[in-house]
């Protein structure tokens, strides 16, 4: 088992079909007590890689290993067991609506624990007020702004207290000071519990901060770079430049890969 590496993604391949290659012979380490950023653009397979961690998606070749132990999407009783020791703070929050924001928080605890609701309450109000927001106990998700309900989710995924926690856009909708407070609630959470933190995000300086570690991925699946927020930050390599900087003009290209344009609205006496 690895001594210095929580998650292991070990020439992992995934593709939702044949024709498309999501993700392609990837391998990467994901080391304890550090906050790993993915970044990269739409659909380059950020998002799975996480399902992939998670076990909600099996890779096609390859394997995942938490802790020294493949992840065996298809064994449900193992899945359970892993999870128990896992956070997921999903890109919209995926709260329970019709709850209110003591009861979402809350959740994971009642399904995953036999603690009397006693417990349940105190543990509830201090991951609450870990995120600014046991004032807000009370309220139904329809009260609170998305800023706040981006905390409660937080919240909720810190609940167990895991050993990994994921973030999936966690900046995403948000403004710049909402932004600024779940950055640095991401880091101070990272710090104080020890967990490894994974957070795949568009948003360059925000993950620049925080970050331990960052893996640059692209279309194709594939890894473009890798390393300390400073190294590609310094990086003369013209793709890593351009999504770093993020510069209009480069390798990497706006329109996804299409015949040409007259083929398809036969200019040219191209169809009939």
């Amino acid at each position: 088992m690895s001594t210095d590496a929580l998650i292991e993604v070990d020439r992992v391949s995934f593709g939702y079909d044949a024709s498309r290659r999501i993700l392609n012979d990837i391998s990467l380490r994901f080391a304890r007590g550090k906050v790993t950023a993915l970044l990269g653009g739409s659909g380059c397979g950020k998002t799975t890689l996480l399902r992939l961690i998670g076990g909600s998606t099996v890779p096609d070749v390859g394997q995942v290993r938490f802790d020294g132990e493949v992840v065996l999407g298809t064994d449900k009783t193992r899945m359970y067991r892993l999870r128990r020791r896992m956070g997921m703070l999903f890109q919209f929050g995926a709260l329970f609506t019709d709850l209110t924001v003591f009861d979402n928080v809350a959740f994971p605890l009642r399904e995953h624990t036999d603690l009397p609701e006693s417990m349940v309450r105190d543990i509830v109000l201090m991951k609450l007020n870990a995120v600014g927001l046991r004032g807000a106990a009370a309220l139904r998700i329809s009260e609170v702004s998305g800023g706040m309900a981006r905390r409660v989710a937080l919240a909720r995924a810190i609940a167990l207290d895991p050993e990994l926690i994921m973030y999936d856009e966690p900046f995403a909708g948000l403004d710049l000071i909402s932004m600024g407070v779940a950055a640095k609630l991401i880091r101070s959470l990272n710090d104080l519990t020890g967990a490894t933190s994974i957070v795949v995000s568009h948003d360059v300086p925000e993950c620049m901060a925080i970050s331990d570690h960052v893996v640059l991925m692209a279309t194709g699946g594939r890894i473009v770079a890798q390393g300390s927020p400073r190294e590609l930050m310094d990086s003369t390599d013209a793709e890593v430049r351009q999504f770093v900087r993020g510069e209009p003009d480069g390798p990497v290209k706006f329109h996804y890969a299409a015949p040409p344009i007259a083929q398809d609205f036969g200019v040219g006496g191209g169809a009939a």
